[in-house]
């Protein structure tokens, strides 16, 4: 059975630095493309980062150079490294694994940045 568990989330000042954590079961993180998508209240699912099997990453814009996305291999375990958080990024963030009929999401860890 194919899994992601997300950890890492919590409340921290605007400034301040969180890292998550996406733990994968049943999937391989290095064999697939993996990604980080967040949902603020009121407000669609949108693509944070994502990383491809051969390591290409790609960022939205309102989170370059602030945001890093990462993986162990070793470990199966995909992060999100968060630098420089601001108010805006506050939400709730899912770990995707796959892509289509095949992916896969978590249940989502909770960021709130306070200002």
């Amino acid at each position: 059975q194919r899994q992601l568990v997300e950890s890492g989330g919590g409340l921290v000042q605007a400034g301040g630095s969180l890292t998550l954590s996406c733990a994968a079961s049943g999937i391989i993180v290095s064999a697939n493309s993996m990604g980080w998508y967040r949902q603020a209240p009121g407000k669609q699912r949108e693509l944070v980062a994502t990383v491809t099997s051969g390591s290409t990453t790609n960022y939205a814009d309102s989170v370059k150079g602030r945001f890093t996305i990462s993986r162990d291999d070793a470990k199966n375990i995909l992060y999100l490294q968060m630098n420089s958080l601001k108010p805006e990024d506050t939400a709730v963030y899912y770990c995707k694994g796959g892509s289509g009929l095949f992916s896969v999401w978590g249940q989502g860890t909770q960021v709130t940045v306070s200002s």
